[in-house]
């Protein structure tokens, strides 16, 4: 019972998915995206990740994405902003969208290694960061290894410093996410309360598999699910801003997970989205798009 009760809290039951689950084989094969909502992306090259610059404006920024998804997730926030003011590039970490095409060990170290080199090959010397769910971790990690080159870190609904625990039930249900559709459906259904209907489930598994290798996949589950945070975290300088949603399953917005972000970094802030589950960037775009902006005004 305790174990069965584990697996709901992380949404990896069967309980926890809609009464009646949809087929998703024919959605997932479908476009995930359109082209040309994003501007001239450029694929991965050498040891740059692939990646697009959105806006020209002078304030620099840095978007990551969750496990379950690549840039296409971030979407819907491209209309809401300012290109004038802000230059946001969205990467995919290897295996992922534009970098689908590179391999590697999918380590944290790799990852922050990867962000780090791309920018460089970008010109980019000071940045603003923003990470989802896994990505949250590797921006963690970044900020306090480039601590100079950090202006400010936004995170929505992130893994903590201390990573995700999984027992081996929970492990095995998160691998079963990345081969089943309805593994993957009721994970999805479970980290937006069950609220959604057909429609949207399709559209999410559909981001879901067009994004990664299942190589990929398993390799970052390693990673959030052993790696962790333990030193230097009072050391951060730039401003840390955790955004949680409401709807969320209890992992992603309760008290450990605030208690473990307050205790390794004093100076966090912490926002909820009362609409919105695991996913707002696609449940309330508009929101997103404010909260970063406005993170990104206040860090100057």
């Amino acid at each position: 019972m305790q174990r069965r009760n584990v697996l709901k809290g992380l949404g990896l039951t069967a309980t926890a998915a809609m009464a009646a689950t949809p087929a998703f084989a024919q959605s997932a094969g479908a476009a995930a995206t359109s082209p040309s909502a994003w501007p001239a992306p450029q694929l991965a090259t050498g040891t740059r990740l692939g990646h697009c610059r959105v806006g020209n404006g002078p304030v620099a920024c840095v978007v990551l994405h969750e496990w379950l998804g690549d840039h296409v997730n971030w979407e819907q926030v491209l209309p809401y902003l300012d290109p004038a003011r802000h230059s946001v590039v969205f990467m995919d970490l290897r295996g992922y969208g534009w970098s689908r095409g590179m391999s590697g060990a999918y380590t944290l170290d790799e990852a922050v290694a990867d962000v780090l080199r791309s920018t460089d090959e970008l010109a980019i010397a000071r940045f603003h960061l923003v990470g989802h769910s896994m990505s949250g971790l590797v921006a963690q990690k970044l900020a306090l290894q480039a601590a100079g080159r950090i202006q400010s870190v936004t995170l929505f609904s992130p893994v903590p410093p201390t990573g995700f625990r999984a027992d081996e039930a929970a492990l095995k249900a998160l691998n079963a996410v990345i081969d089943e559709d309805e593994a993957a459906g009721r994970a999805i259904t479970a980290r937006t309360a069950s609220r959604y209907g057909a429609g949207w489930l399709h559209r999410k598994l559909a981001i879901a598999r067009a994004a990664a290798t299942p190589e990929a996949m398993r390799g970052y589950l390693r990673m959030f699910t052993t790696s962790a945070i333990t030193e230097g975290t009072h050391g951060l300088t730039a401003p840390l801003h955790v955004v949680t949603g409401a709807l969320d399953i209890p992992f992603y917005r309760g008290e450990p997970l605030r208690n473990a972000f307050t205790l390794a970094y004093p100076s966090v802030t912490f926002e909820t989205i009362e609409d919105a589950g695991h996913y707002s960037m696609l449940e309330t775009p508009v929101r997103v798009a404010s909260i970063i902006e406005k993170q990104l005004a206040a860090a100057g």
